[in-house]
């Protein structure tokens, strides 16, 4: 049932042209920021060239746009997760959701399959770009790997907290706007505080931190495991609520 629901809201997803507008200007902005990246380790060959210890084309190219998708997709993911419950319930659709002969784990996670499986498919595009340079170089494919996959799991981070918020209202508008505001204080909640007891805690929350130390390679079971733990604490959250909606009905 997990497979069939999350197939559903895959289908509606394309069938809806939000979300064709949302992958041609992701994969738009990211192709742009790409070539800008290109054109400025081109400037910079010559020098790194004398240099034994320069940075390589993954670090002057690879990461930074793996880090500008992320910044993008925080703002695209509140409007792809914004209808994945409260559609349903503005609909009055809910009820019969909640009654049909499936749990509310199946559903959660279905819906969450579903919208997570459309995010891959537009990392999936945006892969291909620094995949290309392989058709003329080398990448460090240990640092592409360790990068590509704090993003994977910032996204599944993303995803599971915009589809809680989703569980909270009937307006999408709302869920879109609490889940922008969620996304953006853990991704800069690292900036309140710089030293001392808080800041070590600020700089653990923030989704922003644990993502950067995967950009530089730096592969550590204290990040997945932060990203993990977001994302499992979101969806039993979601769990529990719709369960709670359907003791109501």
């Amino acid at each position: 049932m997990i497979w069939i629901i999350a197939q559903r809201e895959l289908r509606s997803l394309f069938l809806s042209p939000l979300a064709w507008v949302i992958l041609a200007v992701v994969q738009g902005l990211c192709a742009y920021f790409f070539l800008l990246y290109v054109d400025l380790f081109l400037q910079l060959q010559p020098r790194l060239a004398a240099s034994p210890n320069a940075p390589g084309i993954t670090d002057i190219v690879v990461a930074p746009l793996y880090s500008t998708a992320a910044t993008i997709l925080l703002l695209i993911v509140p409007l792809l997760t914004m209808r994945l419950v409260s559609e349903e319930r503005r609909s009055q659709t809910l009820s019969l959701l909640v009654s049909a002969p499936v749990s509310m784990t199946e559903i959660i996670l279905g819906k969450f399959v579903g919208v997570f499986s459309f995010v891959l498919i537009m990392l999936l595009l945006i892969t291909l770009m620094p995949l290309s340079l392989l058709a003329g170089g080398s990448l460090d494919i240990g640092l592409w790997f360790s990068g590509l996959t704090g993003l994977i799991l910032l996204l599944a981070t993303f995803c599971s907290i915009g589809l809680f918020i989703s569980t909270l209202t009937s307006q999408p508008t709302i869920a879109a706007i609490g889940s922008f505001g969620v996304l953006l204080f853990l991704w800069i909640i690292n900036l309140a505080g710089t030293s001392g007891n808080g800041g070590e805690l600020f700089a653990y929350m923030s989704m922003l931190s644990h993502f950067q130390s995967m950009l530089q390679g730096i592969f550590s079971s204290t990040d997945i495991i932060y990203y993990l733990l977001v994302t499992g604490v979101c969806l039993i959250l979601s769990i529990h609520r719709l369960d709670a909606d359907r003791l109501q009905h």
